[in-house]
Formats: C-alpha cells, structure tokens, sequence
C-alpha cells in the first residue's frame, strides 16, 4: 500500500514540476505470505487451564475460547453475539442443535455450528449470566462486576491477557486460521470453509490455507510418497 501510495504521489509531482517520474520504472516489492502459527494441542490445554474455574470471568473467558475454537468467527462476529432466554427470534444462540447465528461483513447472517465441548462451556456461562445485573441486554458476553457488554476490543485484550497469564503467544484472529487449517487438514472440502467462514473470495481461502498446504506437504514426505 506504501509502495502505491509513493506512485500515486510521484506520478502527481512530475506532471505538477514537469519533471520525469522517479517511480516510473520501478517494480513494487513482492510480498510474501507468512504463515500464522497454528495452535499446539499443548498451547490449547494451557489457555483452557488459564480459564478453568467457577467465577464468572472464568466461565465466561472458557466460553470465548471454546467458541473461538470450534468456529473460527471473526472477532467482531463473536462480540455481535445475541441472546435471550425468552425469545428464540431475538437469540443467536440454539444449544439444543448446537449453532450459533452470526453476522459478518455488511451485516450478513450465517449460522456456524459447535461441538460438544463449546455447548458444553456456553451452558455454565449462560446460567451464571442469568444473575448478571445486565442480564436483559440483548448481547451475550457480559462484563464482570456487574458491568456493560463487553466490545470487540475488550474481548481481545481478554483473550490476549490469557495468553500472557499461560504464556501462549495468541490473539482471537490466530483462531481464524487454526480452525481454517484443521478443517483442511481433515479432509473438509474448501467450498464448504468459505462457507462457514463467510468468505466470497477464493483469495482468503488461500492465504488462510495455507499452513495446511504445508503441514499435509511435510506429511507426504514423512510418509515416503514421491
């Protein structure tokens, strides 16, 4: 972006001073793809570690990351998560079938579904919210001491600060690509990624892919196939 930002400007100097253009003949710098790390199973059992508990932060934080886990959701569709008790058309959340409606980019709805284990850690956290003071605001994730709905920047310092506390390097955007990477690994069809990840563009697919690619490479080597 720097680098079509200097043409740009270049370009818009020498028509102004009538002088040639400095960038004319100059290739932009190639950029490369860096691999996000995946998540470890060890770096996964430390960060449940770090929230395992009976206080509302703990179930709650537990909750976060279970989610994170088995969806892969956007950080701003996790904190857009609605729930009520008393009314499904005003819930995003469906334990009995395991899903969870999400909206992404340009307000989008989708329904991801959970495993087991995220049910299993929604379900504790659900009912302790249910004493919250702000238990009848429409968003899911409540903050602790009675506090507002918590933001999307706030769910990230969260997740962030748990790393710290278990020392796991990890933001909620490494979730993004670890359950990318899991689903290709598996077997699970690239079609069907885009789908639950709400991407339009084969693109991201990918980029986020692309820690798969590499790990089944490595594996077919292991394996002795030419």
């Amino acid at each position: 972006m720097r680098t079509r930002a200097l043409q740009q400007f270049f370009r818009w100097w020498a028509d102004e001073e009538e002088l040639p253009d400095p960038m004319a003949r100059l290739r932009p710098p190639r950029v490369t793809e860096k691999l996000v790390p995946v998540f470890s199973s060890g770096e996964l059992s430390k960060l449940e570690r770090a929230c395992q508990g009976r206080t509302f932060a703990q179930r709650r934080d537990y909750a976060f990351l279970c989610v994170l886990r088995a969806t892969g959701i956007r950080l701003s569709e996790l904190a857009g998560i609605r729930y009520d008790p008393d009314d499904p058309l005003r819930s995003d959340v469906d334990l009995w079938q395991r899903e969870i409606t999400v909206r992404g980019k340009g307000g989008k709805a989708r329904i991801v579904r959970i495993g087991h284990e995220a049910a299993r850690s929604l379900d504790p956290y659900i009912r302790i919210r249910s004493r919250h003071a702000k238990a009848h605001r429409a968003e899911l994730w409540l903050g602790v001491n009675n506090r507002a709905p918590m933001t999307a920047n706030g769910i990230y310092q969260m997740v962030a600060r748990r790393g710290r506390q278990c020392g796991v390097p990890v933001y909620p955007h490494r979730f993004r690509h670890h359950f990318s990477h899991t689903w290709l690994d598996r077997g699970g069809a690239e079609g069907d990624l885009m789908e639950l990840n709400g991407w339009t563009s084969p693109q991201m697919l990918r980029r986020y892919g692309a820690s798969a690619r590499s790990a089944r490479a490595r594996r077919t080597i292991m394996d002795g196939c030419p």
